[in-house]
């Protein structure tokens, strides 16, 4: 008996079998593996959501192995982007469409964009340019040509800090040029799969050149949002605007669109614009609208 007594203390002191961590089986880490090998984050995601279902007691296991991937992604990432040259990493799209009509009337039309992006472990770099231009026998009805880049550096995973610069020419609405410049802050409202939401708000200058020869330069107020919604894997609802509060003047500029991708690179895009003005010195209307049809390249 007493032998038996000599055992107790190890015996209070040993886990029940119910407190150890169950062994993932062989075939679901297989399995879980093969997924992360493929380095699909989607496919990945879905294995590890079965597996901790069918497998409720390794759920600690598997989400290890999950993070450990995402760990080892991220670090990769990271290297590559310190080890890459300024003129490397850039990712970007050209977006077109026009009509031509001959007849009894004589018309072109063309529309096109481009925009290209360099995003950083914390700072990221953005250029864009568009064309607008519009003539019916022999008179031009629309000409607007923009330029802009915007760096940004993002201080947390939600908030950042962003510069601007922007070149905008547009004689259906009274300028040669316009050039803006403007700084401040920014959040990222919703982060997520299908809906993305940020908003930036700061100071600005803008220095215009009308067309009938006044020139003027103003401190103002600026804002934009950019609001995207992944309705589908191949169908994004996107809404961006940006507006512009100064002394006697408001400029506002709102893009809706919806974009379907039709293969692996090519997307069909529908868009409608409308611009906002409150000093128009060449037209009797503030706003001025547009809808577009194009086809998108991604590279």
């Amino acid at each position: 008996m007493r032998y038996w007594l000599a055992f107790l203390p190890l015996l209070a002191a040993t886990p029940a079998r119910a407190n150890y961590p169950v062994l993932l089986p062989p075939s679901v880490r297989e399995m879980l593996e093969a997924a992360i090998a493929n380095g699909n984050e989607t496919e990945i995601v879905t294995v590890a959501k079965i597996a901790k279902q069918t497998n409720p007691g390794s759920a600690d296991e598997i989400q290890h192995m999950v993070n450990s991937w995402k760990d080892r992604t991220k670090a990769t990432r990271d290297t590559v982007i310190r080890e890459a040259r300024f003129i490397e990493l850039w990712t970007g799209k050209v977006e077109a469409g026009g009509f031509r009509s001959t007849g009894s009337t004589s018309e072109i039309g063309i529309s096109a964009s481009a925009a290209i992006k360099r995003s950083g472990i914390q700072w990221s770099h953005k250029l864009s340019a568009s064309v607008d231009y519009r003539r019916a026998n022999g008179v031009t009805s629309r000409e607007r040509y923009s330029a802009s880049y915007e760096p940004r550096y993002e201080f947390d995973p939600r908030g950042f800090v962003y510069g601007l610069t922007q070149f905008e020419r547009d004689t259906s609405i009274g300028y040669e040029e316009r050039y803006t410049a403007s700084a401040g802050i920014g959040y990222k409202i919703i982060v997520s799969k299908p809906i993305d939401l940020s908003l930036d708000a700061g100071p600005s200058i803008r220095h215009a050149n009308y067309v009938i020869g006044a020139r003027e330069t103003k401190l103002g107020a600026r804002g934009s949002m950019d609001f995207a919604w992944r309705l589908a894997p191949a169908l994004t609802f996107r809404q961006t605007a940006s507006g512009y509060a100064e002394s006697d003047v408001y400029t506002l500029n709102s893009l809706t669109s919806l974009e379907t991708k039709v293969g692996t690179r090519w997307s069909a895009a529908f868009s409608y614009n409308v611009q906002y003005e409150s000093e128009t010195l060449l037209s009797a209307r503030d706003f001025d609208t547009l809808s577009r049809l194009t086809l998108t390249y991604d590279f």
